[in-house]
């Protein structure tokens, strides 16, 4: 958030300026959203609306999906629906207008050591991003967990010059945001709100390029839910529609020297 701070100015002064040009002091400038998911999905059904709304701010979107989840098929070999997924994320996330990376693992076989943390912080080094959405960390499936459980010491060690990488440091992430997900309910609490009630039809338009989405590999309503889950978060936030994030403990400290 871009504050203007106006020091010793009168009225007349503030009056005359607001006349002007805008200082380029107040021009907005653009950020860079990086949301890592577990399986290519993941990130366009939780945050996709948010991301569709920065975009259409002129900020730049990526989605690195660290697998395909390409076992989710019982009728597809792997090979098959990895194929698949594929092409499905390059169209929902061009309806998105977001960049797309795919990660090196294998669909339940995500793991949660030092290499992943390492191919997470040269992704980091490069996009470079300002804000980085992710899994909470407390879910149902392996994949998600270790997701949530990787982005977060990738952050850190992204900023440290002694770790040796071929790629430059890089210290302006300003926060860790965890999308809302059916399966990483455990100990996820709302804490930001964001209003996505304009963004909401070229949200479902972008995850329908998912035929799980549709119910026609599951049997889980998602478009449904997720729907759903925005009416609900819109209703609490009065926003209408809203996608809801968590945070880490650590950050919702606030320091003050009096009440706000």
């Amino acid at each position: 958030m871009l504050r203007l701070l106006l020091t010793g100015c009168s009225l007349a002064a503030i009056g005359a300026a607001s006349a002007q040009t805008t200082p380029a002091a107040s021009v907005r400038v653009p950020l860079t959203v990086l949301a890592i998911g577990a399986h290519a999905g993941d990130m366009e059904l939780t945050a996709g609306a948010v991301l569709i709304k920065h975009r259409k701010a002129g900020d730049r979107v990526v989605i690195l999906h660290l697998t395909l989840g390409e076992g989710g098929n019982p009728k597809l070999t792997p090979q098959a629906y990895g194929a698949q997924k594929r092409r499905e994320a390059l169209a929902a996330d061009s309806v998105i207008g977001a960049e797309t990376i795919f990660g090196p693992y294998g669909d339940g076989e995500l793991p949660d050591d030092e290499g992943a943390r390492r191919y997470v912080v040269n992704v980091i080094r490069q996009v470079k991003p300002t804000h980085i959405i992710t899994h909470w960390a407390r879910g149902i499936h392996k994949d998600h967990s270790n997701t949530g459980k990787i982005v977060p010491d990738a952050v850190l060690l992204a900023a440290l010059p002694g770790v040796g990488l071929p790629t430059a440091p890089h210290r302006g992430v300003r926060g860790i945001w965890f999308a809302e997900n059916w399966e990483d309910a455990d100990g996820f609490q709302p804490y930001t709100f964001v209003g996505v009630a304009g963004e909401m039809a070229e949200w479902r338009e972008a995850v329908n390029e998912y035929e799980f989405v549709g119910g026609a590999i599951s049997s889980f309503p998602y478009l449904n839910y997720y729907e759903a889950l925005a009416t609900v978060r819109g209703a609490v936030s009065g926003k209408g529609k809203a996608i809801a994030f968590d945070i880490d403990p650590f950050g919702k400290r606030r320091v003050l020297d009096m009440l706000p």
